[in-house]
């Protein structure tokens, strides 16, 4: 067994691993990375967030193509779906994105090691890999961030074709005739719309009885009726019994209802830390009941030297959350300043059109009796949303009822996911709904359904 000493040892290359190897590398520490799989990047890059955008929209362009050019005066033959070519733009976007960090990783001569890393007590790593002698690797200090994996029903046994996760869903051979999704939150309605559009009935169950639990509901609510109105079928209060391959497909079991046939199932019920297997009772590091490793305000673990990021502690699992906590972790370790704010950390569902929020919703407002504004702007009465023939949905801005400080933005419309920059860095800085209201912005831009939105808080929008 050989030995290498280093400042800092990463364990996982997801967003909040790499990222957190790559500034540690730049603040001069000697850094190592361990990561099992061939490709860096972790479930986000590989079979997660990057390749389920290529497709989404891959297949939104033959949406478009098919039955919206005509509205532009745009005429088209015959439209046909190619999807090998189209599962292989979607491979070309992971490739090239994984190879950037194999690259990155050069730049800032971090030591890759591949292999499943585990802790060997304090200051220990181990890296163990198929075929090769195990090897031991040294640090002052470890920082655990192996991420998150699918969570599963206990009667639903995905075979890794019929029944499965999303790593299957990003890859189906051919169009499903009817897919099953179970799970209406982001993961469930992006890759149910991928496939709806290109041709395949969708049926989503949910055991809640609305979607995107967390967000806000008001927006969640419209989310849904636009998503209904363009295919996707929808089941809330549904309780999932079992799914079991039966022949060629699939038969999954409701509690209350008849069973379904379908050609394949997509299970999305959410997803549990990476913490087994992790040699964490090496070090006396005990999980919560979910898996989770507790942390402080440093990311330090109970045990000196050892710390974590990302979805193995507790907070939303999203892969820039991930990332500003590997950013806040090395730079303390560096003796610099690291800080999170969770109150402004983005949340985006990749769906047509796009959902987006930040901040506190208007049940959790009302829950912890906080006073607040609330402003609201319909993309309908926007110049550029009707010049994209995109006119669905809205901006709401939730303010304090005193001070006007923002506490919650809520998008749900056309490019929602680029709109909601501005209201991170607004609630970043502390700004009001004022501040947006008097900032100028470009006309015509679907930015200004923001700036109305903010006017809207006192009542004063314009263009309504």
């Amino acid at each position: 067994m050989s030995e290498t000493t280093f400042d800092l040892i990463v364990i996982g290359a997801g967003p909040g691993g790499y990222v957190a190897a790559i500034r540690a590398s730049q603040l001069g520490m000697k850094v190592a990375c361990v990561e099992k799989e061939d490709a860096l990047g972790g479930t986000c890059l590989r079979v997660g967030c990057i390749p389920s955008k290529a497709l989404l929209e891959a297949s939104e362009h033959f949406h478009m193509a098919k039955d919206g050019l005509g509205r532009f005066g745009v005429k088209v033959g015959s439209v046909e779906l190619d999807l090998p070519a189209m599962l292989a733009h979607k491979d070309n976007v992971v490739k090239a994105n994984t190879k950037g960090i194999d690259g990155l990783f050069k730049k800032g001569k971090i030591a890759r090691f591949l292999g499943h890393g585990r802790l060997a007590g304090n200051g220990k790593v181990t890296v163990e890999s198929a075929g090769k002698a195990a090897e031991t690797l040294t640090a002052k200090n470890i920082l655990i961030a192996t991420g998150s994996k699918v969570a599963m029903l206990p009667d639903v046994k995905p075979d890794g074709k019929v029944i499965g996760t999303s790593t299957e869903a990003i890859a189906y051979p051919e169009v499903p005739k009817h897919l099953v999704v179970i799970g209406a939150g982001a993961i469930g309605l992006e890759l149910g719309s991928v496939w709806s559009r290109l041709g395949a009935k969708v049926t989503v169950l949910e055991y809640l009885p609305r979607i995107l639990p967390g967000m806000d509901t008001e927006i969640a609510a419209e989310a849904q009726k636009i998503l209904a109105k363009q295919g996707l079928e929808f089941r809330l209060g549904t309780r999932v019994k079992s799914a079991k391959v039966v022949g060629d497909g699939a038969v999954v079991e409701c509690e209350g209802q008849e069973p379904i046939q379908c050609d394949r199932v997509l299970v999305s019920v959410g997803r549990v830390p990476n913490t087994e297997n992790l040699g964490l009772e090496s070090v006396g590091i005990k999980p919560d009941g979910r898996g989770r490793i507790s942390v402080d305000e440093k990311f330090a673990t109970s045990v000196p030297g050892i710390y974590a990021i990302g979805d193995v502690i507790p907070g939303v699992m999203l892969a820039h959350k991930a990332e500003e906590e590997g950013m806040a972790c090395v730079e303390g370790l560096a003796g610099k300043y690291g800080h999170v704010n969770y109150n402004a950390i983005p949340n985006v569902v990749y769906t047509h059109p796009e959902i987006a929020s930040v901040g506190r919703t208007e049940e959790e407002l009302k829950s912890d009796g906080i006073a607040y504004k609330k402003g609201s702007f319909p993309f309908m009465a926007n110049g550029r949303a009707r010049a994209l023939a995109q006119i669905d949905g809205r901006i709401k801005i939730l303010a304090d009822a005193k001070t006007d400080r923002i506490l919650g933005v809520h998008i749900l419309g056309p490019r929602a996911g680029d709109l909601i920059a501005e209201a991170v860095v607004a609630m970043e800085f502390g700004a009001s709904a004022e501040d947006i209201a008097r900032s100028s912005h470009a006309h015509p831009t679907l930015a200004e359904v923001m700036k109305e939105a903010a006017l809207n808080v006192d009542g004063r929008s314009i263009h309504i």
